[in-house]
């Protein structure tokens, strides 16, 4: 992740759910078995350069835990 997350992330969306994503087996072999949900959200976001875009983020989550491979989508200004 070569950014920082500033503030709250908003617009939450669930996009798959269990064995709807298509990561589903690596992500319980790696942090494991859990109900696995792949989000997306926007926030205002610090690149290394110092410049802060909105932009659209990607991530897995599940109960209990923290937000995984946290990913920049697209720049949203």
């Amino acid at each position: 992740m070569h950014f920082e997350v500033l503030g709250e992330i908003t617009d939450l969306e669930t996009i798959a759910v269990g064995s709807r994503i298509h990561d589903a087996p690596r992500l319980q072999r790696v942090y494991g078995k859990a109900r696995w949900r792949k989000m997306k959200g926007k926030a205002l976001i610090r690149l290394r350069s110092g410049r802060v875009r909105l932009a659209e983020l990607h991530w897995y989550e599940a109960h209990g835990m923290s937000r995984k491979e946290l990913k920049r989508k697209r720049y949203l200004d």
